[in-house]
């Protein structure tokens, strides 16, 4: 009877320490961040994030940064609640603001910190809000004249103008990138500075560090969210250059590893030439949709959009930058791409 019971305690402890033993264990690659690292080893950003940390949070770098050559510990492959007892998953319970709620925001500005909620179309929904470059980094830069257009002071005005699109149908919104001075601006010509933080923290000089900062903010915050809310969806805001004369309308890019980051793009796509098929029936749109792999698409754990918004050093892309109805026609005509991805994910 002894033996027997000893029997039973060793094959219990072989099981369970099963998965100890058979640890997988792997070195990043260069420039590598966690949620790629993961996707790498056939593993979800969205399961294993937290795991993936509590494993090996002493090997880690600042704002869990991953180091070249130093092995990290891979999670363990498991089942879900669901698949465990057999029981349907339930989606988190949305949080939401009611309608003719006044919201305030200072970042835009004094004459606009307020913000009505009109609808609740967008009622559970969470969105990161990303304009490129900032701090240190003006991005492309355009000539109209004396002045100089820097990417980073428009892309930051229209993503503050979608932000606030989208606190307006009920949704939460994440302004990664911040100006604490800068509001919505209704000039042609925006002054330039090297103000902006991601949400209060300095932005690095260096490339690789910057896109990881915005990507570890988002993802940080997406680990709570999560929970909260059932849809979720970073959106990047820049605009290209190129030759003078090369005129261009707006491009979409997406994940290639996220198929919900494809749908969004495409959604994005068909809003915009809706729009144009009413405003500019005679011009039509050539904008595209491509998958790549860009950096800040890759290592951002919810499902994302890159956009470029234009030429900036084109005379007839510039327009579309420099009057404000131009921005805040962009901006409306994004939020109604993310409200008709919004209505097909639900």
């Amino acid at each position: 009877m002894k033996n027997k019971l000893y029997i039973l305690l060793f094959l219990a402890f072989l099981f369970s320490g099963t998965t100890l033993w058979a640890q997988q264990k792997a070195t990043p690659k260069a420039g590598e961040g966690i949620s790629s690292f993961l996707l790498r080893h056939n593993r979800s950003p969205k399961k294993y994030y937290d795991d993936f940390i509590e494993l090996n949070k002493q090997k880690l770098g600042k704002n869990n940064v991953l180091k070249v050559g130093v092995t990290y510990v891979i999670p363990p492959i498991k089942k879900s609640a669901s698949e465990s007892s057999g029981t349907k998953q339930q989606s988190p319970k949305a949080k939401s603001t009611k309608i003719g709620t006044t919201l305030n925001e200072p970042l835009f500005g004094k004459q606009l910190a307020d913000v009505k909620v009109t609808s609740n179309r967008l009622a559970g929904a969470c969105f990161y809000v990303v304009s490129g470059h900032g701090g240190p980094d003006p991005g492309a830069i355009g000539k109209v004249g004396k002045y100089e257009l820097h990417e980073d002071e428009y892309a930051y005005d229209i993503a503050l103008r979608l932000a606030r699109n989208l606190m307006q149908e009920g949704a939460e919104v994440r302004i990664i990138i911040q100006d604490a001075k800068d509001g919505i601006r209704d000039d042609s010509y925006l002054s330039n500075s090297k103000r902006e933080t991601c949400m209060g923290d300095p932005i690095p000089l260096n490339q690789v560090q910057r896109l990881q900062q915005r990507c570890d903010k988002i993802n940080a915050l997406y680990r709570k969210d999560r929970k909260n809310y059932s849809y979720c969806r970073a959106i990047f805001i820049h605009i290209d250059s190129r030759s003078k004369g090369k005129q261009t309308d707006v491009f979409f890019y997406y994940s290639n590893k996220k198929g919900e980051s494809k749908r969004l793009a495409n959604n994005m796509k068909n809003t915009f030439e809706s729009k144009y098929d009413k405003h500019q029936p005679n011009r039509g749109f050539s904008g595209t949709v491509s998958g790549r792999n860009l950096y800040v698409l890759s290592h951002t754990t919810p499902a994302s959009v890159f956009v470029e918004l234009g030429n900036i050093q084109n005379t007839f892309d510039q327009r579309r930058l420099v009057m404000n109805s131009n921005r805040q026609a962009l901006a409306k005509w994004l939020m109604e791409g993310f409200l008709k991805d919004y209505k097909e994910k639900k």
